[in-house]
């Protein structure tokens, strides 16, 4: 069952037969010669409810032991097997609301009925997850392998927070909870196709071991910024963003141009924002080598002004000493970049970053990994 702050949403059950049939299987298998298949159980043979992966181990003790005495189980008897000590996964969506924010993160409690005392990882899947970019492997004309339908679905980041003093595996207790932490890159209703799983087939036969649920996605706010450099002028910033639990914000795996998944930062300039969601946040804010770097608390409440006051404070000038600094070798595409969705970035994502580090020169490379497509940058009025 899931649920949103301690209210019970979605059960994922394990049956409690796999285990019993195992039982009466294996009892049987080292008795009968003739296989599997052709056995008729004796009423008397008992049948206990048994914890499925001790009996599991024994199971594949005795294949792998009658393999090397010569006379081995049949494909049909093999196939028996797997079929009872197979650990069914069945997913069931409970009543109450499932509501999320945008840019921000909402913990669910996941029911966990394991009769069939499974001690392995629970595992969660589903399309909606996962990197909204492919990253660059060289090519100078890559393939367009990830499309812009499929960057569209991706709009969340699902997965089991296993940290201490949680688990990694299941306990094998017949019911126990474990946390589901979604982020949502959207606001709006959204739709996750949601499966779990204990490993490799592990589906519930005749069921699903997913589940479609309907979110509702409240909005972030959109947070304005002040950012002034040591003249008190217009600058821009380098901005390292946490939330209240230290996660990074905005969330890494969802980032495109001009906010780049590679660097944990993003640069923002005077009079623009950022989405955020309510809640308490940590940002350390710097203009580049030549300032310094300044941490500050902020919050973002549902209502009322939000706005983030960044003053940068500069250590060193190095032009007033006849120095300049500069980068001639900046890659907007191969290195780190993605080459999907878009074959690397834009000239103007890279300028947010030359200065957002205060860089007097920058010069953006137009050869190598996706040169095709930036040789269409360098032609571009962008300079």
């Amino acid at each position: 069952m899931l649920g949103f702050r301690g209210e019970v949403r979605v059960a994922v059950s394990f049956p409690r037969c796999a285990a019993a049939c195992v039982g009466a299987v294996v009892g049987v298998s080292v008795l009968h010669v003739a296989g599997f298949a052709a056995m008729q159980l004796s009423p008397r043979v008992p049948r206990p409810n048994l914890p499925l992966q001790p009996l599991a181990q024994q199971a594949r003790r005795l294949e792998t032991t009658l393999s090397y005495l010569g006379q081995p189980l049949t494909a049909a008897d093999h196939r028996l097997i797997d079929e009872a000590l197979a650990v069914r996964v069945s997913v069931d969506q409970g009543p109450v609301r499932p509501e999320l924010v945008e840019n921000g993160t909402r913990l669910f409690l996941v029911k966990v009925l394991n009769e069939a005392n499974v001690t392995a990882r629970l595992q969660v899947a589903s399309p909606n997850n996962g990197d909204v970019f492919i990253r660059s492997d060289g090519s100078p004309a890559p393939n367009a392998a990830l499309t812009a339908r499929e960057v569209r679905e991706r709009w969340a980041a699902i997965s089991i927070y296993d940290k201490p003093p949680m688990r990694r595996q299941l306990s094998g207790l017949a019911v126990e909870y474990v946390i589901l932490e979604v982020f949502s890159r959207d606001s709006g209703q959204r739709s996750a196709q949601i499966a779990f799983n204990v490993g490799p087939g592990t589906q519930d036969v005749g069921s699903r071991n997913d589940v479609s649920i309907l979110f509702s996605a409240l909005p972030a706010r959109s947070v304005p910024l002040r950012v002034r450099d040591e003249n008190g002028k217009p600058a821009v910033a380098s901005l390292l963003i946490r939330d209240a639990l230290d996660r990074i914000v905005p969330n890494q795996s969802k980032r495109l141009a001009p906010d780049f998944p590679f660097q944990p930062q993003v640069y923002r300039a005077d009079g623009e924002s950022i989405r955020l969601p309510e809640g308490r946040y940590t940002v350390i804010a710097s203009g580049g080598p030549e300032y310094l770097t300044h941490t500050q608390e902020f919050r973002v409440e549902a209502r009322g002004s939000s706005e983030l006051a960044v003053a940068l404070e500069r250590w060193v000038d190095p032009p007033k000493l006849g120095w300049y600094s500069g980068d001639h070798h900046i890659h907007a595409a191969g290195c780190s970049h993605y080459q999907n969705p878009t074959e690397g970035v834009l000239p103007e994502d890279m300028m947010r970053q030359i200065l957002g580090e205060s860089l007097n020169v920058g010069s953006v490379l137009t050869w190598g990994p996706c040169e095709v497509y930036k040789r269409l940058i360098a032609e571009s009025s962008v300079r």
